[in-house]
């Protein structure tokens, strides 16, 4: 399937992109920046492409909800070591990220892809409406993008005008990030309340 292609070569491009952004050049980190964003923008594409191609199926809902995982936590923990955001931002997602996860896999064992989970309007709309998902994508891809220009700017000889940005361009996109924090956190609220309700008194199943 095209579509679950698309998705898994996001994971080389993330690699490469890492790779890119730890080096000592302005340019290669700049270079870094750009398969970043590449990678980001695949995970609209790939999208695009299962509707298109009706290649929807479950296994390609939770493949893509995994490269986004591998993108958030890897570009999250990358930034805080750069010493560009704060620790707390990649233990809020870390741990966001743990619990949904864990609880949507109890869901998609009962055969309901992870954003089907929902029955409350409320948390249909705080995990899947336009305005949700479209406002986290937005403020994560500006502060990943943001915060790597930052980075990348950050190399060049100090005084010159693309050193001069790199402050005040992480002092906004730090704001951003805030934001996409703040997105996530408040996104991930329904799935762990209704996991709860859902799982908590739920009996065991029998033993074989």
């Amino acid at each position: 399937m095209l579509a679950n292609w698309i998705t898994l070569a996001r994971l080389p491009l993330l690699a490469v992109s890492i790779l890119a952004l730890f080096q000592r050049s302005p340019q290669v980190r700049l270079a870094g920046v750009a398969l970043l964003l590449l990678g980001l923008f695949l995970d609209t594409v790939d999208g695009v492409v299962a509707r298109k191609r009706k290649e929807t199926s479950l296994f390609g809902s939770v493949l893509d909800i995994a490269a986004d995982r591998a993108y958030e936590l890897a570009m999250w923990v990358c930034f805080a070591y750069f010493r560009l955001i704060p620790i707390v931002m990649p233990i809020l997602v870390i741990g966001r990220t743990t619990l949904t996860d864990a609880l949507r896999s109890l869901g998609v064992r009962q055969g309901a892809a992870p954003f089907e989970q929902h029955r409350t309007p409320l948390g249909r709309f705080l995990v899947g409406s336009p305005i949700m998902k479209i406002g986290y994508s937005v403020t994560k891809i500006a502060a990943f993008t943001g915060l790597g220009l930052a980075w990348a700017f950050s190399a060049f000889p100090p005084g010159s005008r693309y050193a001069l940005w790199a402050d005040p361009l992480t002092s906004f996109m730090q704001v951003v990030a805030w934001l996409a924090v703040a997105f996530c956190v408040v996104r991930g609220v329904p799935v762990i309340v209704h996991g709860v309700k859902a799982y908590w008194t739920a009996p065991a199943p029998p033993q074989a």
